[in-house]
C-alpha cells in the first residue's frame, strides 16, 4: 500500500494523514470548495477538488472519489469517521475497482449498521441485552402491549442510523401510540427506513464502549474501555479511559463480550463495541460502530497503540502483532471535543473566522486539529475543531491537566465547548466518577452554572487572601 487517499476533512484528515507520513505512504486529500484552504489540504502530498460545499456535493460522492482513486493510481482509502465511513454501497464499490478500504467488510458493515439485524446477529454468543423486541413492529396497539409487558419508561428507536434520531422516550401508555408515530416519521425522513422496535429504558444508564483490534486470521483483542457518558443531544462531548468504575472482573467480561460480538460479524479492523450500564452496574449490548471513533486517542494514550497504524497493518494482511496478555493499562487519558458551539446557548454551532488560535502544548497534551488562526469555521459539516486529549498517571492527574490544557487553549471569534470542559471537570459529580449520561441535562442549566460559578470566585477569594497573608509573614520574617 503506497498510495492511501482520506475520504474525509477536517481533524481527522489530519490525524490519518500524519500516520501515513510516518509510515512513508503517499496521503492524498479530497476537498470541497469551503475547504480548498484547509489544513488537511496543505497537510497532504496530493490533493483533488469533489465539489461544492454541501457534503451531498462532495464528501459523500463515491463515483468521484472512485474516479479520483483510479487515475491517480490510489491503493487504499481511509474513511475517517462519518461521510462513507460506514456505507457497505461504498466499500462494495471500491472492492470492485481493487481498491482497499481501510476498514471492515460491507457485509460486517450491514450486519451492524442495523441494531435489529445486529442484535440477530450476537444472540448465539451469550452477549446482555436490554429487555424488548429484537425485530421491527409497526402495529402500534401490538408494540403498546410489548410496552406494558417491559413495563414504562420505554425506549422507542430506530433500526437504522443514530445520533437519537428516530428515538423516543415514552414514560406512560397514554402517549405512546403519539411517540411511536413521531418515531416512525423520523426514522424515515433521516434514514429512509421506519423500522423501529421497543427496548426498556435504562435509568441512570452510562455510555461505556470497547475498542477492539480483528485482523484477517481470527485474531481478536479489546483494547479495553472508554467511558462516554457526558454527552448533549445523545451526542459525546467528554470522554475518558479507562472509566472510573469498571473492576478488571467487569472489564474482562465486557472486553470478551465485545470481541464475541466481532467474531459474529466477522470483523476485520478497528471497531468499537458500546454497551449502557445501569446503576447496578448490570451491561447491555447497544450497537458496534464498524469504524476509527472521534474518541480514540484516549485509547492510544492508556495503550501507546496508534489505531490508524493498525487499520493499516490489518488492511494490508499483516497478522496483529500483539495478544490479549500484552495489554495493559497505562495512566489515564481524558478528551475534550472542543466543538464550535456556544454552550450558553444550548450548544448552538457557533460559525465565524477563528481571530486567534493558539493550541496548548506539554507533556501528556495532545490536539488532534483540524484549523488554524484566521480559518473559517464553514456551516456546513460538523462543528468540530479539535480534540483536546490529555494524559496522567492517576485520573485526578489527567483532570489537573485538563483543566491547565484548557486553561491555555486560546480561541477568539467563535464560540466554543472549553468552558464547558472546564465545568465538568470541577464538577464533584465528575470528579467522584457518579455520574451518567443526564449529567448535562442534570447541571448544565443557569441555576448550576452560577452555583459552580460562586464556587470558584469563593475559592479564588480565599486563596488570593491566603497567598496575601503568607506574602506578610515572608516580609516580616525579613525585616526581624
Amino acid at each position: 500500500m503506497k498510495k492511501v487517499l482520506v475520504a474525509n476533512r477536517g481533524e481527522i484528515a489530519c490525524r490519518v494523514i500524519r500516520t501515513l507520513r510516518k509510515l512513508g505512504i503517499t496521503s492524498v486529500a479530497v476537498y470541497s470548495d469551503a475547504d480548498s484552504n484547509a489544513l488537511h489540504v496543505k497537510m497532504a502530498d496530493e490533493s483533488y477538488h469533489l465539489g461544492g460545499s454541501p457534503s451531498s456535493e462532495s464528501y459523500l460522492k463515491q463515483d468521484k472519489i472512485i474516479d479520483i482513486c483510479i487515475k491517480n493510481k490510489v491503493d487504499g482509502v481511509h474513511p475517517g469517521y462519518g461521510f462513507l465511513s460506514e456505507n457497505s454501497a461504498f466499500a462494495l464499490k471500491l472492492q470492485e475497482n481493487n481498491i482497499k478500504l481501510i476498514g471492515p467488510s460491507a457485509y460486517s458493515m450491514d450486519i451492524m449498521g442495523d441494531k435489529l439485524s445486529a442484535k440477530d446477529a450476537v444472540k448465539g454468543f451469550g452477549i446482555p441485552m436490554v429487555p424488548g423486541t429484537d425485530y421491527a413492529i409497526i402495529d402500534i396497539d401490538k408494540a403498546k402491549t410489548i410496552a406494558n409487558q417491559i413495563g414504562y419508561p420505554v425506549l422507542v428507536k430506530a433500526s437504522a442510523g443514530g445520533g437519537g434520531k428516530g428515538m423516543k422516550l415514552v414514560t406512560n401508555p397514554e402517549e405512546f401510540a403519539d411517540q411511536m408515530e413521531l418515531a416512525i416519521n423520523e426514522a424515515t425522513s433521516s434514514f429512509g427506513n421506519g423500522a423501529v422496535f421497543i427496548e426498556k429504558f435504562v435509568t441512570s444508564p452510562r455510555h461505556i464502549e470497547i475498542q477492539i483490534l480483528a485482523d484477517s486470521y481470527g485474531n481478536t483483542v479489546y483494547l479495553f474501555e472508554r467511558e462516554c457518558s457526558i454527552q448533549r443531544r445523545h451526542q459525546k462531548v467528554i470522554e475518558e479511559a479507562p472509566s472510573a468504575i469498571l473492576t478488571p472482573a467487569l472489564r474482562k467480561a465486557m472486553g470478551e463480550a465485545a470481541v464475541n460480538v466481532a467474531k459474529a460479524a466477522k470483523y476485520e479492523g478497528a471497531g468499537t463495541v458500546e454497551f449502557l450500564m445501569d446503576d447496578k452496574l448490570n451491561f447491555y449490548f447497544l450497537e458496534m460502530n464498524t469504524r476509527l471513533q472521534v474518541e480514540h486517542p484516549v485509547t492510544e494514550m492508556i495503550t501507546g497503540l496508534d489505531l490508524v497504524e493498525e487499520q493499516i497493518k490489518i488492511a494490508r494482511g499483516e497478522i496483529l502483532s500483539f495478544s490479549q496478555d500484552d495489554l495493559k493499562i497505562n495512566g489515564h487519558a481524558i478528551e475534550l471535543r472542543v466543538y464550535a458551539e456556544d454552550p450558553y446557548d444550548n450548544f448552538t454551532p457557533s460559525i465565524n473566522t477563528l481571530h486567534k488560535y493558539k493550541m496548548p502544548k506539554g507533556d501528556g497534551i495532545r490536539v488532534d486539529n483540524g484549523y488554524e488562526e484566521g480559518s473559517q469555521v464553514p456551516i456546513y459539516y460538523d462543528p468540530m475543531l479539535a480534540k483536546l486529549t490529555v494524559h496522567g498517571p492517576t485520573r485526578k492527574a489527567a483532570i489537573e491537566k485538563m483543566l491547565k490544557a484548557i486553561q491555555h487553549y486560546e480561541i477568539e471569534g467563535i464560540a466554543s465547548t472549553l468552558d464547558f470542559g472546564a465545568f465538568v471537570m470541577k464538577h464533584p459529580d465528575f470528579v467522584s466518577g457518579m455520574f451518567d449520561t443526564n449529567f448535562v441535562k442534570k447541571n448544565w442549566h443557569q441555576e448550576g452554572i452560577k452555583e459552580m460559578t460562586e464556587k470558584d470566585a469563593l475559592i479564588a477569594a480565599w486563596l488570593a487572601r491566603f497567598l496575601l497573608t503568607e506574602s506578610d509573614l515572608k516580609v516580616k520574617t525579613f525585616v526581624y
